[in-house]
């Protein structure tokens, strides 16, 4: 089994408008959402069995949360409750479809997280990221959970779906992160995540430092450009990219997470949930790995909001 963890929130998503002129203020659809949430939606549909932890409300967007993990076959047995309001988002999406977001967190039910037991024995694999590992005290628990799962031998997956806007002390994070790595099987980044971390304002002469960040441990690096497609930093086979898949936008709304629960899907299927199977991947099944995400996130991205496929779409 592979267990996201992270947070599950509420995105307020601006609707179609059909009127002209259109309303100065457009009206907001709140659409279940966050990184893991998402990830976790993504790979029950792509028939991965997958369990969430974190903490959700009691309220009814929490309900409504843990409705749409059940709609997609996702085990929340590692789910905490409390009384605290559901976390929102309020997404600003640009006429290219891309999304950018404010953050309403004071006091919020994903923020109080707290370290559960070790997980179940048949778990395999442990994903991490997003908002969870910046607003404490959350933050330290997720933080923990990663650490301690790794030093059990499960594999783990980041990715850290940089907001900036949340992040008070950008110094302090980026040294938070590069702690993570050596606890890291598999990191997932956008170009512009990568850009951020480290600190060069662009997504142009990144190589450096995806080099560096390898050594520091993690048996791969998952670069993804957009439109553009994905790459990959291996220590078997060193950079390979697969071109995007041609697709009409209406939003990139959950595109990256979708990204995220389709290499953890397909390097399930391939039997390299592992640290040294990861590392000793070759070029053509790494193809076949990206290959598969591009055309996930793909359709993602041809509908509103975060809406990743089910298998039989893929398949067809």
């Amino acid at each position: 089994m592979i267990v996201v963890a992270g947070e599950a929130l509420i995105d307020l998503v601006p609707a179609p408008v059909s009127s002209d002129p259109a309303p100065a203020l457009p009206p907001l659809l709140p659409q279940r959402g966050g990184g893991p949430y998402n990830a976790a939606v993504a790979l029950g549909r792509l028939g991965s069995p997958t369990a969430f932890c974190s903490r959700v409300s009691t309220d009814a967007f929490g309900a409504a949360l843990l409705s749409g993990l059940a709609d997609a076959g996702v085990d929340t047995a590692l789910v905490q409750r409390g009384p605290e309001p559901t976390t929102l988002a309020v997404a600003d999406v640009g006429s290219d479809g891309s999304a950018g977001y404010g953050f309403y967190t004071e006091g919020t039910a994903d923020r109080l997280f707290a370290l559960p037991p070790a997980l179940p024995d048949g778990v395999t694999a442990l994903s991490v990221g997003t908002c969870s590992l910046v607003l404490e005290p959350g933050a330290s628990a997720y933080e923990a959970l990663l650490k301690r799962e790794s030093a059990r031998g499960v594999f783990t997956a980041l990715d850290p779906n940089i907001r900036a806007g949340l992040i008070a002390d950008a110094g302090a994070y980026r040294e938070r992160f590069l702690s993570w790595l050596p606890h890291v099987a598999l990191l997932k980044l956008s170009v512009e995540d990568a850009a951020w971390l480290a600190g060069t304002g662009s997504g142009e002469d990144l190589d450096v430092h995806l080099s560096a960040w390898l050594e520091r441990g993690p048996a791969a690096i998952v670069l993804t450009r957009g439109g553009d497609g994905l790459s990959v930093w291996s220590r078997g086979a060193g950079r390979v990219s697969v071109p995007g898949t041609p697709v009409t936008v209406a939003d990139t709304i959950g595109a990256g997470d979708t990204v995220n629960a389709a290499l953890l899907h397909r390097l399930r299927e391939v039997g390299a949930l592992s640290h040294a199977a990861v590392a000793g991947l070759d070029a053509e099944i790494w193809r076949d790995v990206l290959g598969f995400a591009a055309r996930a996130a793909a359709l993602t991205c041809s509908r509103c909001g975060a809406e990743p496929p089910y298998a039989w779409e893929l398949s067809a």
